[in-house]
């Protein structure tokens, strides 16, 4: 079964970015940062989602990011699907904190759920029909507008999302040139997918 075991940001200060990060979500070894200049404008092509409980989890986490550093993108507001909001970290990665429930059941926590990679891809089939041939077992799809892999074992769960959809959801426009400034590290690699996304081989 393949393992997603990191992600890792590139930041300009990882110092300031492993500050931020603490207080604002408490993240354990899933997520990792590393020194880098590499040019990049615009949308990086991807999201990180915190799944939680119930909304006043999703404002506690969404209070403490702002307080640290972070810039309101989305204010969490109910929808359909549930309640969330979107914020920019000062490194200038776009994380998505949501939930499915509508009310709350009892105080809010910090606990996190699921941690998911949304990639912006521009052909969902032909990502979802590459990372297949890597190893990896699809767990949901909706045809060409979502993919969801089953990674059970994994800290990190793995999406692909069409990028223009992603840029949509997460309330940003479409457009980016250079770096994607994230690298996976998982059981399988490394290489590079149709998109640019780098994965390297996790070193234990």
């Amino acid at each position: 079964m393949t393992s997603i075991a990191s992600v890792t940001l590139e930041v300009a200060d990882p110092t300031a970015a492993e500050h931020f990060y603490s207080a604002a979500f408490g993240l354990g070894h899933e997520l990792r940062l590393r020194a880098s200049e590499a040019p990049t404008t615009g949308f990086r092509g991807f999201t990180l989602s915190l799944t939680v409980a119930q909304p006043s989890t999703v404002d506690s986490l969404v209070g403490s990011a702002l307080d640290a550093g972070a810039s309101a993108v989305k204010p969490a507001t109910k929808s359909l699907w549930g309640y969330g909001g979107v914020v920019r970290a000062p490194d200038g990665t776009l994380w998505k904190i949501a939930t499915s429930a509508k009310k709350d059941k009892g105080p809010a926590t910090r606990q996190i759920d699921r941690f998911v990679l949304l990639l912006g891809v521009e052909d969902v089939l032909a990502s979802k029909r590459f990372y297949v041939g890597q190893g990896l077992t699809v767990g949901k799809s909706f045809g060409r507008k979502y993919v969801e892999f089953d990674t059970p074992t994994s800290p990190v769960t793995l999406a692909l999302y069409g990028r223009r959809a992603l840029a949509k959801d997460a309330g940003v426009p479409p457009d980016g040139t250079g770096s994607h400034r994230i690298a996976l590290g998982s059981d399988i690699g490394p290489f590079t997918d149709p998109d640019g996304f780098e994965w390297e081989k996790e070193s234990h």
